[in-house]
């Protein structure tokens, strides 16, 4: 994540958010990417806490802002953070390749690591006739999807209009 850091340094504005503060609230829309200059951070999606980071050059706000929908998960700081912030993301990353890859890369690792995990979890349950059979059908949603409307969430959520 160097071309990230490198690009940020000097050329964007800076944030800092005290221990505790949310920076992104799930269903929400910031309209910025926020890049990690410092600090630890926790993610929590649907009240559940599902990631820590604290790997400077870590970007936030990234699937909201490139599938044009509300945030997908809540980022609170659980220490003091600094971020640079990216209020024009979309020119910001087609005028930054480098930057623009890096967040690729992290894409592509999150649904590598998100398909291998469903594939365990295939494995496992796959003679039971519960609900767990339902994972083929979304690895096949993950590896296949092509470019169209995206819906985040599930069947459980309700509509946005």
């Amino acid at each position: 994540m160097s071309d990230i850091l490198e690009t940020c340094q000097g050329k964007l504005p800076e944030r800092t958010f005290e221990a505790g503060q949310v920076l992104i609230e799930e269903g929400t829309r910031a309209g910025a990417l926020y890049v990690l200059a410092e600090g630890h951070v926790t993610v929590f999606k649907h009240g559940f806490e599902i990631n820590t980071l604290s790997d400077p050059g870590s970007v936030f706000g990234e699937i909201s802002v490139l599938l044009n929908t509300v945030h997908t998960a809540t980022v609170k700081t659980t220490t003091r953070a600094r971020f640079y912030v990216v209020d024009d993301p979309l020119p910001f990353l087609r005028s930054a390749p480098g930057v623009a890859l890096d967040v690729a890369r992290l894409l592509a690792q999150r649904l590598y690591a998100m398909t291998t995990y469903l594939v365990d979890l295939k494995e496992q349950f796959e003679d039971h006739g519960n609900h767990l059979g339902m994972v083929d059908e979304v690895l096949d949603a993950l590896t296949h999807s092509q470019d169209h409307d995206h819906s985040p969430g599930s069947d459980r959520d309700e509509p946005e209009y």
